[in-house]
């Protein structure tokens, strides 16, 4: 019994450190439990957020199967056990914060509360890129592996339409696959609509790990990426 409040009591006191405006804690897959029927999980102890918004007729930064996609570039300073990410469109009431990440497009358009898309998001790693100094010199023309992908959940608020088609998807570093260890290096988070069609309205991203990770850095190109690492 003893065991069980403390585990409450810190799913508690993690719930109100990284609260993520109204779309509720972003809870782990390492150290979830199951109690009384419900699942309990502990939130990520480091989130970040990336607020963007995309426009009509936007070059895709790649165009496969039909469909145009689009990257966020992240840089992971230090080697994590667990990396969640999860992305919602159309932003509403949610409002960037000191230390988030936002796009230009965002901050010109936030009164546009209607448009957005059907998310589909996922996750990669760049190979042979593990120092700042190879971001750009291997990061343009790496091998990009795939760790995960996801298109709805429904852990997720609704859209607009009335659906759970926001996405959400949480990764455990696979220290025996070198190429899905979630260790020092260039990662990448894909979006794009999971029909056929435009990309466009906002969106916010969140990446959140088990561990604080100083230094963590998300950017929509590897040039900006760079520099904010390196000011």
């Amino acid at each position: 019994m003893k065991n069980l409040l403390l585990f409450f009591a810190i799913t508690i006191l993690f719930t109100n450190i990284v609260k993520s405006q109204d779309l509720g804690s972003f809870g782990a897959d390492l150290g979830k439990k199951s109690v009384f029927g419900k699942e309990i999980r502990i939130p990520y102890t480091d989130l970040i957020s990336f607020y963007g918004f995309m426009k009509p007729g936007i070059t895709p930064d790649e165009e496969k199967g039909g469909k145009k996609y689009f990257y966020l570039y992240l840089w992971i300073p230090v080697a994590s056990p667990e990396i969640g990410i999860r992305m919602v469109s159309p932003v509403t009431d949610m409002k960037p914060e000191k230390g988030d990440f936002v796009m230009e497009e965002f901050t010109a358009n936030q009164t546009d509360k209607t448009s957005y898309f059907d998310t589909w998001i996922s996750f990669e790693k760049a190979g042979g890129v593990t120092s700042i100094d190879e971001i750009l010199t291997k990061g343009k023309d790496a091998v990009w592996t795939s760790i995960m992908q996801n298109d709805d959940s429904g852990e997720m608020p609704k859209q607009p339409s009335g659906n759970y088609y926001n996405s959400l998807m949480r990764m455990t570093s696979e220290v025996s696959n070198p190429l899905k260890a979630l260790t020092i290096g260039l990662y990448r988070i894909g979006f794009t609509t999971y029909k056929t069609g435009e990309v466009k309205g906002s969106f916010l991203a969140q990446i959140g790990s088990v561990v604080k990770i100083p230094g963590m850095m998300v950017s929509r190109n590897l040039d900006t990426l760079k520099a904010l690492i390196t000011k």
